[in-house]
Protein backbone atom coordinates (compact mmCIF):
# COMPACT_ATOMS: atom_id res chain seq x y z
CA UNK A 1 0.00 0.00 0.00
CA UNK A 2 1.38 3.49 -0.87
CA UNK A 3 1.67 6.29 1.51
CA UNK A 4 -0.94 8.36 0.00
CA UNK A 5 -3.62 5.47 0.10
CA UNK A 6 -2.66 4.90 3.30
CA UNK A 7 -3.29 8.63 3.95
CA UNK A 8 -6.90 8.16 2.84
CA UNK A 9 -7.62 5.13 4.96
CA UNK A 10 -6.23 6.94 7.91
CA UNK A 11 -7.99 10.42 7.28
CA UNK A 12 -11.02 8.67 7.06
CA UNK A 13 -10.66 6.81 9.66
CA UNK A 14 -10.00 9.84 11.97
CA UNK A 15 -12.50 11.79 10.43
CA UNK A 16 -15.37 9.37 11.14
CA UNK A 17 -13.72 8.86 15.12
CA UNK A 18 -13.34 12.22 16.14
CA UNK A 19 -16.65 13.27 14.65
CA UNK A 20 -18.27 10.48 16.48
CA UNK A 21 -17.30 11.49 19.59
CA UNK A 22 -17.18 15.03 19.54
CA UNK A 23 -20.89 15.44 17.95
CA UNK A 24 -22.67 14.76 20.99
CA UNK A 25 -20.53 16.80 23.38
CA UNK A 26 -20.88 20.02 20.70
CA UNK A 27 -24.86 19.04 21.12
CA UNK A 28 -24.92 19.52 24.83
CA UNK A 29 -23.28 22.80 24.68
CA UNK A 30 -25.42 24.35 21.84
CA UNK A 31 -28.56 23.54 23.60
CA UNK A 32 -27.34 24.82 26.45
CA UNK A 33 -26.78 27.94 24.68
CA UNK A 34 -29.98 27.72 23.44
CA UNK A 35 -28.77 27.23 19.73
CA UNK A 36 -31.72 25.39 18.95
CA UNK A 37 -34.41 24.66 16.32
CA UNK A 38 -37.71 23.39 16.64
CA UNK A 39 -38.29 20.26 14.70
CA UNK A 40 -41.66 21.11 13.16
CA UNK A 41 -42.20 17.76 11.17
CA UNK A 42 -43.13 15.73 14.94
CA UNK A 43 -46.08 16.41 16.48
CA UNK A 44 -44.77 17.27 19.60
CA UNK A 45 -42.58 19.80 17.91
CA UNK A 46 -39.33 18.99 20.16
CA UNK A 47 -36.09 21.12 20.58
CA UNK A 48 -33.07 19.87 18.71
CA UNK A 49 -29.62 21.47 18.85
CA UNK A 50 -29.31 23.59 15.85
CA UNK A 51 -25.80 23.49 14.50
CA UNK A 52 -24.01 20.08 13.33
CA UNK A 53 -20.94 21.86 11.99
CA UNK A 54 -18.17 21.75 14.41
CA UNK A 55 -18.03 18.80 15.65
CA UNK A 56 -18.08 17.00 11.93
CA UNK A 57 -15.61 19.39 10.68
CA UNK A 58 -13.45 19.42 13.59
CA UNK A 59 -13.09 15.71 12.54
CA UNK A 60 -12.69 16.46 9.43
CA UNK A 61 -9.75 19.09 9.88
CA UNK A 62 -7.81 16.14 11.73
CA UNK A 63 -8.40 13.65 9.11
CA UNK A 64 -6.84 15.59 6.56
CA UNK A 65 -4.48 16.92 8.53
CA UNK A 66 -3.31 12.98 9.29
CA UNK A 67 -2.65 12.74 5.38
CA UNK A 68 -0.97 15.87 5.06
CA UNK A 69 1.36 14.67 8.16
CA UNK A 70 1.81 11.22 6.66
CA UNK A 71 2.33 12.60 3.25
CA UNK A 72 5.25 14.46 4.59
CA UNK A 73 7.34 12.63 6.96
CA UNK A 74 6.83 9.20 4.78
CA UNK A 75 8.50 9.37 1.19
CA UNK A 76 8.32 10.45 -1.47
CA UNK A 77 6.53 13.50 -0.01
CA UNK A 78 2.64 14.42 -1.96
CA UNK A 79 2.86 16.89 -4.03
CA UNK A 80 -0.15 19.78 -4.42
CA UNK A 81 -0.17 20.03 -0.80
CA UNK A 82 -1.07 23.61 -1.29
CA UNK A 83 -4.21 23.12 -3.06
CA UNK A 84 -5.60 20.55 0.10
CA UNK A 85 -4.64 23.91 2.69
CA UNK A 86 -6.72 26.56 -0.14
CA UNK A 87 -9.42 24.42 0.02
CA UNK A 88 -9.31 24.33 3.49
CA UNK A 89 -9.25 28.16 3.56
CA UNK A 90 -11.99 27.90 1.32
CA UNK A 91 -13.73 25.13 3.16
CA UNK A 92 -13.48 26.82 6.21
CA UNK A 93 -14.58 30.30 5.35
CA UNK A 94 -17.91 28.79 4.33
CA UNK A 95 -18.53 27.13 7.28
CA UNK A 96 -18.42 30.33 8.97
CA UNK A 97 -20.83 31.59 6.43
CA UNK A 98 -23.03 28.64 7.56
CA UNK A 99 -23.05 29.48 10.92
CA UNK A 100 -23.49 32.95 10.80
CA UNK A 101 -26.90 32.13 9.17
CA UNK A 102 -27.75 29.52 12.49
CA UNK A 103 -27.15 32.02 14.34
CA UNK A 104 -29.13 34.63 12.90
CA UNK A 105 -32.01 32.04 13.20
CA UNK A 106 -32.21 32.79 16.63
CA UNK A 107 -33.48 36.36 15.97
CA UNK A 108 -36.90 36.43 17.78
CA UNK A 109 -39.19 38.27 14.67
CA UNK A 110 -40.37 35.87 12.45
CA UNK A 111 -42.55 35.64 9.22
CA UNK A 112 -45.53 34.95 11.13
CA UNK A 113 -47.72 33.28 13.93
CA UNK A 114 -49.16 30.51 12.60
CA UNK A 115 -47.63 27.15 10.26
CA UNK A 116 -44.31 27.15 8.78
CA UNK A 117 -44.25 30.88 9.17
CA UNK A 118 -43.40 31.13 12.82
CA UNK A 119 -40.60 29.22 12.83
CA UNK A 120 -38.69 31.46 9.49
CA UNK A 121 -36.77 34.24 10.90
CA UNK A 122 -36.48 37.75 9.24
CA UNK A 123 -33.10 38.75 9.57
CA UNK A 124 -30.41 39.47 6.78
CA UNK A 125 -32.29 39.47 3.22
CA UNK A 126 -31.91 36.01 2.05
CA UNK A 127 -30.81 37.77 -1.53
CA UNK A 128 -27.58 38.10 0.47
CA UNK A 129 -27.04 35.07 1.53
CA UNK A 130 -26.84 33.52 -2.27
CA UNK A 131 -23.62 36.02 -2.67
CA UNK A 132 -22.00 35.57 0.41
CA UNK A 133 -19.98 32.57 -0.03
CA UNK A 134 -18.17 34.38 -3.46
CA UNK A 135 -15.30 35.46 -0.82
CA UNK A 136 -14.51 31.80 -0.18
CA UNK A 137 -13.53 31.13 -3.52
CA UNK A 138 -10.28 33.92 -3.01
CA UNK A 139 -8.10 30.76 -1.87
CA UNK A 140 -8.45 28.85 -4.21
CA UNK A 141 -8.19 31.86 -6.74
CA UNK A 142 -5.22 32.78 -5.39
CA UNK A 143 -3.24 28.98 -6.03
CA UNK A 144 -4.70 29.03 -9.52
CA UNK A 145 -5.68 25.65 -9.05
CA UNK A 146 -7.36 23.53 -11.53
CA UNK A 147 -6.88 23.18 -15.24
CA UNK A 148 -7.94 26.00 -17.25
CA UNK A 149 -8.68 23.76 -20.56
CA UNK A 150 -12.38 22.20 -20.79
CA UNK A 151 -13.69 20.44 -23.42
CA UNK A 152 -16.85 21.58 -24.99
CA UNK A 153 -19.54 19.37 -27.26
CA UNK A 154 -18.80 20.81 -30.67
CA UNK A 155 -16.07 22.49 -29.96
CA UNK A 156 -13.28 20.52 -28.39
CA UNK A 157 -10.80 21.78 -26.19
CA UNK A 158 -10.32 25.37 -24.96
CA UNK A 159 -8.32 27.55 -23.00
CA UNK A 160 -9.79 29.53 -20.51
CA UNK A 161 -7.03 31.70 -19.19
CA UNK A 162 -7.42 33.64 -16.16
CA UNK A 163 -11.18 33.38 -17.06
CA UNK A 164 -10.94 30.03 -15.35
CA UNK A 165 -9.97 31.11 -11.88
CA UNK A 166 -11.30 34.75 -11.90
CA UNK A 167 -14.95 33.43 -13.20
CA UNK A 168 -15.43 29.53 -12.81
CA UNK A 169 -14.09 28.94 -9.67
CA UNK A 170 -16.21 31.43 -7.75
CA UNK A 171 -18.93 30.35 -9.69
CA UNK A 172 -18.42 26.84 -8.85
CA UNK A 173 -17.95 27.75 -5.01
CA UNK A 174 -21.15 29.75 -5.20
CA UNK A 175 -23.83 27.37 -6.74
CA UNK A 176 -22.58 24.40 -4.51
CA UNK A 177 -22.90 26.01 -1.69
CA UNK A 178 -26.53 27.22 -2.38
CA UNK A 179 -27.55 24.44 -4.16
CA UNK A 180 -27.03 21.36 -1.19
CA UNK A 181 -28.65 24.35 0.95
CA UNK A 182 -31.13 24.31 -0.79
CA UNK A 183 -32.28 20.60 -0.33
CA UNK A 184 -32.42 20.31 3.38
CA UNK A 185 -35.55 19.86 6.31
CA UNK A 186 -35.60 16.31 6.45
CA UNK A 187 -34.09 13.85 9.15
CA UNK A 188 -30.82 12.64 7.82
CA UNK A 189 -31.16 13.83 4.30
CA UNK A 190 -28.69 16.30 3.92
CA UNK A 191 -25.90 14.18 5.84
CA UNK A 192 -27.09 11.18 3.72
CA UNK A 193 -27.11 12.48 0.26
CA UNK A 194 -24.12 14.37 1.18
CA UNK A 195 -22.24 11.21 2.28
CA UNK A 196 -23.45 9.44 -1.25
CA UNK A 197 -22.27 12.46 -2.91
CA UNK A 198 -18.73 12.66 -1.37
CA UNK A 199 -18.00 8.91 -1.35
CA UNK A 200 -18.65 9.09 -5.06
CA UNK A 201 -16.71 12.31 -5.74
CA UNK A 202 -13.69 10.25 -3.70
CA UNK A 203 -13.93 7.56 -5.67
CA UNK A 204 -14.08 9.04 -8.91
CA UNK A 205 -10.72 11.20 -7.88
CA UNK A 206 -8.82 7.58 -6.07
CA UNK A 207 -9.43 6.13 -9.70
CA UNK A 208 -8.34 9.14 -11.96
CA UNK A 209 -4.90 9.35 -9.71
CA UNK A 210 -6.01 12.99 -7.86
CA UNK A 211 -5.59 11.79 -4.23
CA UNK A 212 -5.62 15.22 -2.88
CA UNK A 213 -9.14 16.01 -4.24
CA UNK A 214 -10.18 11.85 -2.54
CA UNK A 215 -8.89 12.96 0.88
CA UNK A 216 -11.10 16.05 0.68
CA UNK A 217 -14.05 13.39 -0.38
CA UNK A 218 -13.33 10.40 1.31
CA UNK A 219 -12.75 12.40 5.16
CA UNK A 220 -15.55 14.50 4.67
CA UNK A 221 -17.83 11.77 4.22
CA UNK A 222 -16.54 9.91 6.65
CA UNK A 223 -17.87 12.86 9.12
CA UNK A 224 -20.75 13.10 7.82
CA UNK A 225 -21.45 9.69 8.73
CA UNK A 226 -20.75 9.58 11.68
CA UNK A 227 -23.04 12.81 12.23
CA UNK A 228 -25.92 10.95 10.43
CA UNK A 229 -25.95 8.83 13.41
CA UNK A 230 -27.64 11.67 15.29
CA UNK A 231 -29.04 13.44 12.60
CA UNK A 232 -31.21 10.49 11.42
CA UNK A 233 -34.58 10.08 12.54
CA UNK A 234 -35.38 11.41 14.86
CA UNK A 235 -32.89 13.73 14.76
CA UNK A 236 -30.85 14.44 18.04
CA UNK A 237 -29.17 17.50 16.21
CA UNK A 238 -29.92 19.40 12.60
CA UNK A 239 -26.96 20.14 10.20
CA UNK A 240 -27.98 23.76 10.19
CA UNK A 241 -24.14 25.66 9.34
CA UNK A 242 -23.50 22.16 7.81
CA UNK A 243 -25.54 22.12 4.44
CA UNK A 244 -23.20 25.37 2.97
CA UNK A 245 -19.82 23.37 3.62
CA UNK A 246 -20.93 20.02 2.16
CA UNK A 247 -21.37 22.04 -1.05
CA UNK A 248 -18.13 23.93 -0.43
CA UNK A 249 -15.84 20.86 -0.44
CA UNK A 250 -17.64 19.09 -3.24
CA UNK A 251 -16.47 22.85 -4.82
CA UNK A 252 -13.04 22.40 -3.99
CA UNK A 253 -13.05 18.50 -4.32
CA UNK A 254 -14.49 19.73 -8.11
CA UNK A 255 -11.91 21.97 -8.80
CA UNK A 256 -8.56 20.35 -7.75
CA UNK A 257 -9.26 17.31 -8.85
CA UNK A 258 -10.03 18.81 -12.54
CA UNK A 259 -13.37 16.56 -12.08
CA UNK A 260 -15.79 19.25 -13.33
CA UNK A 261 -18.05 17.15 -15.30
CA UNK A 262 -18.33 14.26 -13.03
CA UNK A 263 -19.33 16.74 -10.33
CA UNK A 264 -21.88 18.04 -12.19
CA UNK A 265 -23.13 14.74 -13.00
CA UNK A 266 -23.64 13.77 -8.66
CA UNK A 267 -25.38 17.18 -8.71
CA UNK A 268 -28.04 16.52 -10.69
CA UNK A 269 -30.60 16.16 -7.79
CA UNK A 270 -29.39 19.14 -6.52
CA UNK A 271 -29.32 21.27 -9.76
CA UNK A 272 -33.38 20.19 -9.99
CA UNK A 273 -33.93 21.49 -6.52
CA UNK A 274 -32.57 24.83 -7.48
CA UNK A 275 -34.37 25.10 -10.41
CA UNK A 276 -38.07 24.25 -8.54
CA UNK A 277 -37.11 26.75 -6.03
CA UNK A 278 -36.35 29.16 -8.41
CA UNK A 279 -39.37 28.99 -10.13
CA UNK A 280 -41.22 30.17 -6.86
CA UNK A 281 -38.49 32.67 -6.54
CA UNK A 282 -36.61 30.84 -4.03
CA UNK A 283 -39.57 31.06 -1.29
CA UNK A 284 -40.90 27.63 -1.32
CA UNK A 285 -39.98 25.50 1.83
CA UNK A 286 -39.30 21.82 1.17
CA UNK A 287 -40.77 20.77 4.81
CA UNK A 288 -44.29 18.69 4.78
CA UNK A 289 -47.37 19.30 6.86
CA UNK A 290 -47.31 16.15 9.19
CA UNK A 291 -50.78 13.53 9.04
CA UNK A 292 -52.87 12.28 11.49
CA UNK A 293 -51.35 9.08 10.58
CA UNK A 294 -47.81 9.51 10.33
CA UNK A 295 -47.05 10.14 6.77
CA UNK A 296 -46.20 13.65 5.48
CA UNK A 297 -47.55 15.44 2.41
CA UNK A 298 -46.71 18.99 1.02
CA UNK A 299 -47.75 21.82 2.37
CA UNK A 300 -50.50 22.96 -0.41
CA UNK A 301 -50.23 20.05 -2.55
CA UNK A 302 -47.75 21.65 -5.23
CA UNK A 303 -44.25 19.90 -6.34
CA UNK A 304 -42.13 22.86 -5.57
CA UNK A 305 -38.94 20.89 -4.62
CA UNK A 306 -37.91 17.30 -5.06
CA UNK A 307 -38.99 16.79 -1.60
CA UNK A 308 -42.73 17.60 -2.15
CA UNK A 309 -42.20 15.08 -5.34
CA UNK A 310 -41.17 12.51 -3.35
CA UNK A 311 -43.85 13.06 -0.74
CA UNK A 312 -46.31 13.06 -3.43
CA UNK A 313 -45.68 9.44 -4.84
CA UNK A 314 -47.53 7.77 -1.33
CA UNK A 315 -47.56 7.93 1.77
CA UNK A 316 -44.50 8.11 3.01
CA UNK A 317 -43.09 8.62 7.01
CA UNK A 318 -39.97 12.10 6.94
CA UNK A 319 -37.53 9.00 6.99
CA UNK A 320 -39.14 6.85 3.94
CA UNK A 321 -38.41 10.37 2.02
CA UNK A 322 -35.11 10.80 3.16
CA UNK A 323 -34.28 7.59 1.92
CA UNK A 324 -35.75 8.58 -1.16
CA UNK A 325 -33.76 11.06 -2.19
CA UNK A 326 -30.92 9.56 -0.49
CA UNK A 327 -31.24 6.05 -3.07
CA UNK A 328 -32.24 8.51 -5.83
CA UNK A 329 -28.61 10.74 -5.27
CA UNK A 330 -27.11 7.03 -5.06
CA UNK A 331 -28.74 5.88 -8.15
CA UNK A 332 -27.17 9.33 -9.86
CA UNK A 333 -24.04 9.09 -9.38
CA UNK A 334 -24.00 5.30 -10.19
CA UNK A 335 -25.21 6.58 -13.25
CA UNK A 336 -22.28 9.55 -13.76
CA UNK A 337 -19.68 6.27 -13.01
CA UNK A 338 -21.26 4.56 -16.20
CA UNK A 339 -21.84 8.16 -18.70
CA UNK A 340 -18.84 9.82 -17.81
CA UNK A 341 -16.73 8.70 -20.45
CA UNK A 342 -18.98 9.85 -22.89
CA UNK A 343 -19.48 13.29 -22.05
Amino acid sequence: MDTETAGIIGASFFSFAISYLLVPYFNRFMRRAGIVGRDIMKAEKPVVADMGGPGVVSGFLMGVFFFIGLTILAPPRASGIVYILASLCTILIVTLVGVFDTLTGLMKAREGREGFEQYKKIGIPRWLYFFVPLPAAVPLMAVNAGVSRVTLPLVGRVELGIIYPLVLIPLAVLCCTNATNFLAGFNGLEAGMGAVLHLSLGAYAYATGHHNAAVLSFAFAAGLLAFLRYNWYPAKVFPGDLNYTIGATAACVAVIGNMEKFAILCFAPYVVEALLKAASRFEAESYGVLQPDGTVKPRDGRIRGLTHAAMSLGGFREWQVSLILIGLEAAVCASAFLVIRYV
